[in-house]
């Protein structure tokens, strides 16, 4: 169907509702909900929180006995089925509601169109598609995990305008200035995990948390660390929540670590390091949607090789470290320009004096 301004505008204002879970909604997607009858908005509402009730009900007992006859405009499909919370569908059908307008359907196998079929079946209009692109964007890595059973894989790299990450000795604190290490919190706090690799908690000891802002969760650390060359002091173990995937056995260090409060996972390719693929199936398996990975060329490379990142995140720093410094990518030489990966950038801004750069690998072209 044709919609109207109007329609764009309530869609517009429950994508912004969505956005207020940003950081909170985890393992659960961010859904915002708006409820219009006579052309003012009567009810709104936000999931924020797993086990809260979802936006939708939100709305509705905000809009109470006027939402009868009204028309909710959602971002998310409304659920058909009894998870942490009942389903919405039947709220919107006990509330009378005239018609429903969802961005997106559900990727969640479990309702992908059935909420939608509820609500037809007791006869309230329905339509999806509204802003779709927007409202997926606030929803990556649910929909990787709910279609691809892994999550999505976002890489965050600080560099000098020359593509380098460290200096040939290793030093490499601070590339970029205040404003874009700021920033880089908000993507970690958006993030269900943060990975990294050992070169990276060798050389820096980094803590890996979010800082500066004021939030009730912290990511999951996964350190990937095939022989856990990792000392048990290291800061990253500090607080626990830290999962160390390693593929060589080391009975003691294993009992070391353990004592220390890390997690151990232990899955090896055929190469004797740590199979990527089958970690993010893992974390997939314990609902994290986001990862950020905050590692060195080598972790970076191997992401980038086996095409499982799906976003770069690049702070350039204006200034120069020359040809002997670190670059951002460890993998094999290309003989040809057709090998290289070709990147569709989505989003280029100034942070201070540093450049932020998103872009979208397209592998395969």
């Amino acid at each position: 169907m044709a919609f109207s301004a109007n329609d764009h505008i309530y869609m517009t204002r429950a994508l912004q509702l969505a956005e207020q879970g940003m950081l909170t909604t985890m393992p659960n997607p961010r859904v915002g909900c708006v409820i219009v009858k006579n052309g003012k908005i009567i009810g709104e509402g936000a999931h924020l929180k797993p086990g809260e009730p979802h936006a939708e009900v939100f709305a509705l007992q905000q809009a109470s006995d006027a939402a009868k006859g009204a028309t909710l405009y959602v971002t998310l499909e409304p659920c058909s089925h009894t998870g942490r919370t009942p389903p919405c569908a039947q709220a919107i059908v006990n509330a009378g509601v005239g018609k429903v307008i969802a961005a997106m359907q559900d990727p969640n196998p479990q309702v992908s169109g059935s909420g939608l079929a509820y609500l037809q079946s007791h006869h309230i209009e329905t339509a999806s598609g509204l802003m779709q692109t927007q409202a997926e964007a606030l929803n990556p890595g649910f929909i990787s995990r709910m279609t691809r059973q892994q999550p999505f894989v976002r890489s965050k790299i600080a560099a000098s305008l020359d593509g380098k990450t460290a200096l040939n000795n290793g030093e490499s604190l601070w590339i970029t200035d205040e404003p874009a290490r700021m920033d880089v919190q908000h993507w970690r706090a958006r993030s269900c995990a943060i990975l990294t690799g050992i070169g990276t908690v060798l050389a820096d000891n980094p803590n890996m948390t979010v800082r500066e802002l004021n939030v009730d969760r912290q990511p999951l650390k996964v350190i990937v660390d095939s022989q856990l060359q990792i000392s048990s002091q290291a800061k990253i173990l500090q607080g626990g929540n830290t999962l160390i995937a390693f593929s060589q056995a080391n009975s003691q260090k294993e009992t070391e670590l353990l004592v220390a409060g890390a997690e151990l996972l232990c899955i090896p390719n055929d190469e004797g390091k740590v199979c990527l693929k089958t970690l993010l199936s893992h974390l997939a398996s314990r609902e994290i949607n986001e990862v950020l990975v905050e590692g060195g060329a080598g972790l970076n490379g191997a992401l980038m090789a086996q095409s499982l990142i799906d976003e770069l995140l690049i702070y350039y720093a204006p200034k120069l470290m020359g040809g002997a410094a670190k670059s951002m990518f460890a993998m094999p030489e290309f003989t040809h320009m057709n090998q290289a990966i070709a990147l569709d950038i989505i989003d280029m801004r100034q942070i201070g004096v540093d450049i932020r750069l998103r872009a979208k690998p397209r592998f395969g072209n």
